[in-house]
């Protein structure tokens, strides 16, 4: 016991809830607003340095186009099977096309503003032999004008959503949080929110919030013990006025801070090849099956699951339901 909460470590297992059917997470339906991109992959060898400057020289065989930032969310809710659709501002060029694209083939129902004045987030990735070199980031923040035809579009598509996941990369896409949140939560849905930032009061009210250790840390400092780890999440939270709190912990798995107790879900990660897109696959996870009326124990549970098979990919590559559900299920 920490208080008056108790501490559950958590096997893995989840509780009587109902099989998670196809059927059952087609009734889902979550609403995505926040910064998306647009990741490009260069895959290659690397087997001299340059002449010029000591580099690694890559000879680039092939190339790859992957949604990024809260497009790869939307695309991690769509994969499971659920309805997602994804409130966003684009440029009005090469790379927003392509953003575009990508969301109709993976059955996300895009809202885009288009705004000529700047350029779509690039997040290019240069590969050799399973591992990163380098990240070259081109980036833009949006206009007022378009922000506020986002937030018309976030209220126009509210009505026919039960959750709302706020991604925030602090690229200005969210810059209305705020006022989101408070719509959100006034219409009666479930707000999630992966936080970006120091200030976490423009969060406050959120049903939900799913920092990492070094975010978190970024906000009520270091911590000695997990006492004074629980105390000053729990302070957060009421000074906040939310809900929960899931703290994700890379190799220690992941930790849920409710009113009633706190829960522990050991990693269930095998070979990691790659962390990028990890807390995009937990949150999404855990939305979408809140949509589908799970408790929210067990879309942790799936959603460290979730977590466990995307790091084993190279770059954003969402979990499917195949991948999470019928192998789990096979496998008892």
């Amino acid at each position: 016991m920490v208080g008056n909460k108790r501490i559950i470590a958590a096997s893995g297992e989840v509780s009587a809830a109902g099989p998670v059917s196809r059927a059952r997470l087609r009734t889902s339906k979550v609403l995505v607003v926040g910064d998306v991109m647009l990741d490009r992959y260069l895959f290659g060898d690397a087997n001299r340095i340059s002449p010029e400057a000591p580099v690694p020289v890559v000879h680039v065989q092939r190339t790859e186009e992957r949604l990024g930032g809260a497009a790869n969310v939307a695309c991690n809710i769509a994969g499971l099977g659920a309805i997602a659709s994804l409130v966003c501002v684009i440029g009005c060029d090469e790379p927003g096309e392509r953003l575009v694209s990508l969301l109709e083939k993976s059955n996300v129902q895009a809202h885009a503003e288009r705004d000529s004045t700047i350029a779509t987030i690039i997040k290019m990735r240069i590969i050799a032999r399973h591992q990163q070199l380098v990240r070259v980031d081109f980036e833009e923040k949006p206009t007022k004008e378009i922000l506020l035809a986002g937030l018309a579009r976030f209220e126009a598509v509210l009505p026919d959503v039960q959750v709302v996941l706020l991604s925030d990369y602090a690229k200005g896409g969210l810059t209305h949080v705020t006022a989101m949140i408070k719509r959100a939560r006034d219409a009666g849905k479930q707000v999630l929110i992966d936080p970006k930032g120091s200030d976490w009061s423009r969060y406050r009210g959120a049903t939900l919030i799913t920092p990492n250790r070094a975010e978190l840390r970024d906000v009520i400092g270091a911590w000695s013990s997990e006492e004074a780890l629980t105390e000053r999440i729990a302070e957060l939270r009421r000074s906040l006025d939310i809900e929960a709190l899931l703290l994700t912990r890379s190799e220690d798995g992941m930790t849920l801070y409710t009113d009633d107790a706190i829960r522990n879900v050991p990693t269930e990660a095998r070979d990691v090849y790659d962390v990028s897109g990890a807390g995009d696959t937990v949150i999404a996870t855990v939305a979408a099956m809140l949509g589908a009326g799970f408790p929210l124990a067990d879309a942790v549970v799936y959603a460290n699951r979730a977590a466990g098979i995307v790091v084993g990919k190279v770059g954003t590559t969402p979990v499917s339901y195949e991948e999470l559900f019928l192998a789990e299920a096979s496998q008892h």
